[in-house]
């Protein structure tokens, strides 16, 4: 397994002009290359479910399998511009008041606060220009378009918090289904690790049975 964070999130480097999912996604390949991975299934939470995706189409044929986590809840939905360059301006501005909000979106009303805290520490540590440059960047995107061209199989182990409509996403992903865990919010490898790992190890256990 290799973990690894995003450009700009955890560890990672903060030195470049561009934070687009298709940078991003160029990050991961780059990745695959140095390690020469021969076979990949690409994890990824949240955003990082759309880069999975924009990877898995720039590996080719590397790649197995996308498994998306509490992720393309919106798939058929295009990032409104205006609405991407008003969330840009606004984490400059005030960056803990959008933190907080969005803190209070991502998990159900009774979650553990020292859970809530931790993910607030770890957010808080990409600056907010960054953040900023990552949603004018979203401006447009429509993750649909590149999951058409996919021709892997595509899991998502999803929350609750947010409705996963099946069926509409099949529409632009054929092979794709979903669990979802009861009461869990935007981070069920935090929030439920036993369950979550479980059904990660049962979801790839059927990417085996499709080999």
């Amino acid at each position: 397994m290799i973990a690894l964070d995003l450009a700009g999130h955890g560890e990672s480097g903060r030195d470049r002009q561009k934070w687009g999912i298709a940078e991003f996604a160029q990050d991961v390949l780059a990745i695959i290359d140095a390690e020469r991975v021969p076979r990949a299934i690409l994890v990824g939470n949240s955003l990082g479910g759309a880069v999975a995706v924009a990877a898995a189409l720039l590996a080719g044929p590397r790649t197995r399998a996308v498994i998306g986590v509490d992720t393309f809840h919106d798939m058929g939905r295009r990032i409104d511009a205006r609405w991407a360059m008003e969330q840009a301006d606004a984490w400059r501005c005030d960056f803990d008041g959008q933190l907080n909000a969005m803190l209070g979106a991502l998990f159900h009303r009774d979650a553990a606060p020292s859970l809530v805290a931790e993910v607030r520490r770890r957010m808080s540590r990409t600056p907010p220009e960054i953040v900023g440059a990552m949603f004018a960047s979203f401006a447009g995107h429509l993750t649909a378009a590149s999951a058409r061209q996919l021709r892997v199989p595509v899991r998502c182990i999803n929350g609750d918090l947010f409705p996963t409509d099946i069926h509409a996403i099949r529409q632009f992903l054929a092979d794709f289904d979903a669990a979802v865990l009861p009461h869990t919010g935007h981070f069920p490898m935090l929030e439920r690790p036993d369950e979550f790992n479980r059904k990660l190890a049962e979801t790839l256990a059927s990417m085996d049975e499709k080999r």
